[in-house]
């Protein structure tokens, strides 16, 4: 912890404190720009006491191009010619790509042109603020500094890099004594980033690592007004009856600091959850004071009924809101707010030592994805509730953060939206530097300790009160030491964490906590279907990290949108070749053992068109079968599954791995195999055993309903029937097996398809699932596993796919259009006189130039359809993006030719 300086030298070193950033604006991606000067525009500040101002942006510069001095630089009125323009928020290359000094990096291999020098020196950050009078106090408040920074007010160094170092720490800075009335001037100088040198942000083989190793600002610098007295730290601590959920306990806390030389009695007044909060708190020149609300001293804080908050699908989202207002003599001096919600989160080791999540009293099974930010940092609040609004379409209940954890903005949505979040500190770097041996973070030293805690303690401050984070992982692939678990423990503790903390993501244990509960054992790369039953290695038993099968091809359109059509030929003939646009790591820097495993089971690509279809199909039945797998397995009694992450829900650029959606929210097999495998009611076919399946994902039981399997040789010719009546599920992971499908049935060829349909009392479809399957199954060579993948000894044959007769599907759309959101219904038909079925029927919403309108929620798609079937979709998606064009469907399938219809 860096110390609070006396008074009389309060500029001299940063003042970190443990309280919330506040609230947080958004940001566009490219610089906030004066039309009139080409730099940041100048951001006026409020008089008004408890006003949090965010810089509305910077005009940055290297400092190899400044030859003014630091006095000079920050002082108003500099001129800054030729300096870029930067958001609130940018790292230096997010600048530079927003004022078109760089192609864009998504594409080809631009990003590798970017030359690394620029960002090897430190860059200025400057902006310019006015305030109206100076009767106020004014403070500096910001984190998100990468890697540290010299900071300057009005030709003054009022903090050193010394100071201000590391990407998470918190820091506020009175700067009342250098402020005039009228235009001040705030400069960062910015020190070069080196995630294993620096607790900043890295990307390890997630990427390719962007050049300037996202040196910058990456979080609002607030400029915070207010009297004598100031509010921080305020924050509620809830208690929730379980399993009653009858009251709750509230009790409140803040931090009232007198800045000023003279001792000062504060009165602190405000509502909580309907209650009346008052408090009169003597200070002395200079003392801090925790006051803090009890239901003993407050005894509405003592909730009957409360609101509980619920992850989404499991109830509601309620949030209760904090108001205090400190005063002296009767004015205003400061005042915070703060939402909160109320539940209660477990999470215990059961007997199998696997760490099992509750919510409320109700067991779940942890079902998420990787998150990453944009490459760049760049944060766009429309696009992270795009992203999670996917998750909830998946039918996922949860993301994981593994570092770069996101701004507060991220966690207002996913407490809105009720998605669980895991975040914690990401593995391989400075961060497990002096505990992980075997990978490239440099070790820890004596001033390391102090910055690392200080990291965690303006975490939890800031973390705590979002009801969406239900953990911290203060490890990932590996587990703190004794001396920094307790150090982070200790900011924790101080920052009043009420929810689990896990010592590490993988298999590790720590002195205090104990195990991790929690196994990384991959894979990574490509495993056949079948992999996930297995409960062994990365199979559905226990909380499995971070796992998938690897390589997630996009779509075709994102493909020609993020490479060059030679990149393109190369990706579907050479299994060999480097591709950029997977990873750095030279494990994952090629496509050999995806391609090798798609050509053995599907037959070799015939061109760029017939690999993508084959990856499409490859990707839909892997992923539906590691969600499936887990979703089964979480009630068993013995090793149950009880979470698993898919690494990764989404990527920060444009990749070929790691990916349920693509950088652009397209759409492919990925992403409608998650979420057809996690849709609330369920019927699903068991690769370890051949069993038939009812799962019910939703809380409700059900009833009455009637499953029915259906065998079908490629051609359509039907060669196993049968329908099992009567069958109840209960909620809550349970479920039911239907039927055991035969070891053999005569007549079956090699490659074959299972439909397989659930319908209710009333007769209605309520789930469908149509897999591709062979009577040669895939073989694991088990005893050569390694940490990224298990290899693959002889294939599935379904090569018979490619036998199936093109058949006719037919469409009719229509669409409406309600408050900026539109509606499109389409109803497609297999048309075909035949038996052949279309397979994974893919409907695309496009504009008048074909180009896929993003993002887009389907009801389903990629549907399976017999001849004279029909089914209706529906697409919901911002009228926007439609850009004023008409909306089309573009409908294609496995063996459907493409064909594009108009949905007015």
């Amino acid at each position: 912890m860096f110390p609070r300086p006396a008074p009389g030298h309060r500029l001299g070193a940063a003042a970190v404190t443990l309280g919330l950033l506040g609230s947080l604006n958004t940001s566009a991606w490219a610089g906030a720009r004066d039309p009139a000067h080409g730099h940041a525009r100048i951001t006026r500040v409020p008089s008004v006491a408890g006003s949090e101002t965010p810089l509305s942006g910077f005009a940055i510069q290297s400092t190899a191009k400044v030859g003014d001095s630091a006095s000079a630089v920050s002082s108003p009125g500099y001129p800054a010619k030729g300096w870029y323009p930067a958001g609130s928020r940018s790292t230096v290359l997010a600048a530079l790509l927003a004022d078109g000094v760089y192609d864009d990096p998504f594409v080809s291999t631009n990003l590798q042109k970017i030359p690394k020098s620029p960002f090897q020196v430190p860059w200025w950050y400057r902006s310019d603020f006015t305030v109206q009078d100076t009767a106020q106090r004014t403070y500096l408040d910001f984190s998100g500094v990468i890697s540290a920074a010299d900071v300057y007010v009005n030709g003054h160094r009022v903090a050193t890099a010394a100071d201000v170092t590391g990407g998470y720490t918190h820091h506020e800075l009175d700067v009342t004594s250098l402020v005039r009335s009228g235009t001040n001037t705030v400069a960062f100088r910015i020190q070069p980033n080196d995630p294993n040198k620096n607790f900043t942000m890295g990307w390890l083989d997630w990427l390719q690592p962007p050049p300037d190793q996202n040196m910058g600002i990456v979080r609002d610098v607030l400029v915070r007004r207010g009297g004598p007295v100031a509010l921080r730290d305020a924050h509620v601590v809830t208690k929730l009856a379980v399993p009653s959920l009858a009251t709750a306990d509230l009790t409140v806390k803040a931090q009232v600091r007198n800045d000023s030389d003279t001792a000062v009695t504060a009165g602190v007044t405000g509502t909580v959850a309907g209650v009346t909060l008052t408090r009169s708190v003597p200070l002395a020149a200079h003392q801090t004071r925790t006051v803090t609300f009890t239901p003993a001293d407050t005894p509405g804080l003592h909730l009957t009924s409360p609101k509980v908050w619920w992850p989404a699908g499991m109830g509601g989202q309620p949030l209760y809101d904090l108001d205090l207002t400190a005063s002296v003599a009767g004015t205003a001096s400061d005042t915070a707010q703060e939402s909160f919600g109320v539940r209660d989160v477990r999470a215990p080791l059961n007997s199998d030592g696997a760490r099992q999540y509750s919510i409320n009293g109700r067991r779940l099974l942890i079902k998420g994805g990787g998150w990453s930010p944009d490459e760049f940092l760049r944060w766009d609040r429309t696009y992270a509730e795009d992203r999670l609004k996917y998750a909830l379409d998946l039918g996922l209940n949860a993301i994981r953060l593994e570092g770069h954890i996101e701004p507060d903005e991220f966690f207002d949505l996913a407490d809105r939206l009720g998605v669980l979040t895991l975040p914690g500190w990401e593995c391989c770097d400075k961060w497990e530097g002096q505990v992980n041996t075997s990978e490239s973070g440099q070790k820890w030293t004596a001033a390391d300790y102090p910055v690392a805690q200080a990291s965690m303690a303006a975490e939890a401050a800031r973390l705590r009160d979002h009801p969406s984070v239900v953990s911290f992982l203060i490890g990932s692939d590996a587990a703190p030491d004794a001396k920094i678990e307790k150090n982070y423990l200790d900011a924790l503790g101080a920052a009043d964490w009420a929810v689990p903390v896990v010592p590490a993501a993988s298999d590790k244990s720590a002195p205090q906590l104990g195990s991790s509960g929690m196994k990384m054992t991959g894979p990574y790369d490509w495993v056949p279907p079948g992999y996930w039953y297995a409960k062994r290695e990365g199979g559905a038993a226990g909380f499995n990290s971070e796992t998938s099968a690897g390589p997630d091809i996009p779509t075709l359109d994102t493909l020609r949108r993020m490479m060059t059509p030679a990149e393109l030929d190369t990706l579907w003939k050479d299994p060999d070749a480097k591709q950029y646009h997977r990873s750095p790591s030279a494990t994952f820097g090629t496509l050999k053992i995806y391609d090798a495993a798609l050509t053995g089971r599907y037959g070799a690509p015939t061109g760029l068109t017939d690999y993508v279809r084959k990856a499409q199909l490859a990707q839909y039945e892997n992923v539906r079968a590691q969600y499936e797998a887990y979703g089964r397995n979480q009630t068993d009694a013995s090793k149950p599954s009880t979470g698993v992450v898919y690494w990764m829900f989404n990527s920060g650029w444009t990749s070929l791995h790691w990916q349920l959606m693509d950088r652009y929210l397209d759409q492919g097999g990925a992403y409608f195999g998650a979420k057809k495998a996690n849709e609330p009611l369920h019927i699903q076919y068991s690769y370890d055993n051949r069993a038939v399946e009812v799962v019910g994902n939703r809380p409700a039981p059900a009833s009455g309903l009637t499953a029915r399997a259906t065998l079908f040789n490629p051609d359509g010719t039907q060669l196993y029937d049968r329908t099992v009546p009567g069958l109840s599920v209960t909620g809550g992971g349970a479920h039911t097996t239907a039927l055991t499908l035969p070891a053999s049935v005569s007549g079956l060829s090699s490659t074959y398809l299972a439909r397989l349909v659930l319908t209710d009392a009333d007769g209605r479809e309520v789930s469908r699932n149509v897999y591709w399957l062979s009577t040669r199954p895939d073989t694991l060579d088990w005893a050569k596993s390694d940490w990224y993948h298990t290899p693959t000894t002889s294939y599935a044959d379904l090569t018979g796919l490619s036998s199936m007769a093109e058949v006719p599907v037919t469409a009719s759309a229509s669409t409406t259009d309600s408050d900026g959101t539109s509606t499109t219904t389409v109803t497609i038909r297999n048309t075909g006189t035949g038996r052949t079925p279309s397979l994974l029927t893919d409907v695309h919403l496009v504009d008048a130039q074909g180009r896929p309108v993003l993002p887009v929620r389907w009801s389903d798609n990629e549907v399976s359809l017999w001849p004279g079937e029909s089914a209706t979709l529906t697409a919901t998606y911002r009228t926007a993006d439609l850009h004023g064009s008409v909306p089309q469907v573009r409908v294609s399938g496995w063996n459907a030719r493409e064909r594009t219809y108009t949905a007015r």
